[in-house]
């Protein structure tokens, strides 16, 4: 397989919480209203990434895993996935408050939905003054059917919120109950499962009048507490990467790129993703260069070893699978 730095078309999805910073901040061309999500890099079944730009371009994602496999995988993805990408990557735009939900683990999603759970992790780009997200319940101790009677006079008392701001980072693993609140520009990274449930949608109501199914049965056997809010604390250092999450899902990593800068991944058995989340940068293999802005995400397959970059100030976020540390074998087992 040839190496390169790999572009995909975004796919471009509508939402009754969606905005437009999608568009202004990140560059989106779009006819659309009301954008909430930028798949991207995708696997899902009807929503298959296509390469936009090099030697594949209009190539799927699944023509490439087909045709290199190993190469552009890695080995130890093969073994676990067969031929599915294992990651999801988007951007997301709030324009108001999405609704809380919860997503199962992998235990409970292959049984209910013959799927893999929903772990993710959110990194905040850009927010309005005084944005928040939801992170958990309020007490960890309270009782869980209290999911089953929320309304608007005792949503606050529920639900633990956090003020967000630019270059915050959460984990949030499957099983934690959360939303992204009005005002707020993400980057998300998360296992390939498009499986959520609603608990809680404002009480808002679409076009004619309806509200947005709620599954509140399935949130409360899928929701579970846990001692922290999952906020990152990181460092960062010129030429050094900080970790955000490392977990048996993804590793997650954020550098800054302030002049050339040189990395080498032939440690790694897996495919590397680049999400640019501040300025613009040179990205190198062979010779071969692309540029990554604010908003653009690039992937190098797993045969890809040395890659240089150069930027006079650019942050990204690093994501692959380690399988030195992954689980996901004795998960998928």
């Amino acid at each position: 397989m040839q190496a390169y730095p790999i572009k995909f078309r975004p796919i471009l999805k509508e939402k009754i919480w969606g905005g437009n910073k999608l568009s202004e901040l990140l560059n989106k061309k779009t006819d659309l209203k009301n954008v909430g999500e930028s798949w991207e890099i995708s696997g899902v079944q009807d929503n298959i990434s296509v390469v936009s730009n090099g030697l594949y371009k209009g190539k799927s994602l699944n023509d490439l895993i087909k045709t290199h496999t190993t190469e552009f995988l890695g080995k130890a993805n093969i073994e676990v996935f067969g031929e599915n990408f294992p990651l999801l990557i988007k951007f997301l735009d709030a324009k108001t408050n999405l609704s809380v939900q919860v997503h199962p683990d992998d235990q409970m999603a292959k049984a209910q939905h013959n799927s893999f759970g929903k772990t993710e992790m959110w990194y905040i780009m850009n927010s309005d003054d005084n944005a928040e997200i939801v992170l958990g319940l309020k007490d960890n101790n309270v009782d869980k059917n209290v999911l089953g009677a929320i309304n608007a006079s005792n949503v606050d008392d529920i639900f633990n919120t956090e003020k967000v701001k630019q270059g915050d980072s959460y984990f949030i693993p499957a099983g934690k109950i959360h939303a992204i609140g009005a005002g707020v520009l993400a980057a998300e990274i998360q296992q390939t499962s498009d499986v959520t449930y609603r608990v809680y949608d404002w009480d808002r109501t679409d076009d004619y009048g309806n509200h947005r199914e709620l599954h509140t049965d399935s949130a409360i056997k899928a929701t579970k507490t846990f001692p922290t809010n999952g906020k990152s604390e990181y460092h960062l250092e010129q030429e050094k990467t900080s970790n955000l999450v490392d977990c048996d899902f993804f590793t997650t990593n954020i550098f800054e790129v302030k002049g050339p800068q040189k990395r080498t991944y032939n440690h790694l058995d897996s495919f590397v993703i680049f999400m640019c989340v501040e300025g613009i940068t040179e990205i190198i293999i062979d010779n071969q260069t692309e540029f990554a802005a604010m908003g653009e995400t690039i992937l190098i397959p797993a045969n890809a070893k040395d890659v240089v970059f150069n930027s006079q100030g650019a942050k990204l976020l690093e994501v692959y699978i380690d399988s030195k540390t992954s689980n996901f074998k004795k998960i998928a087992s």
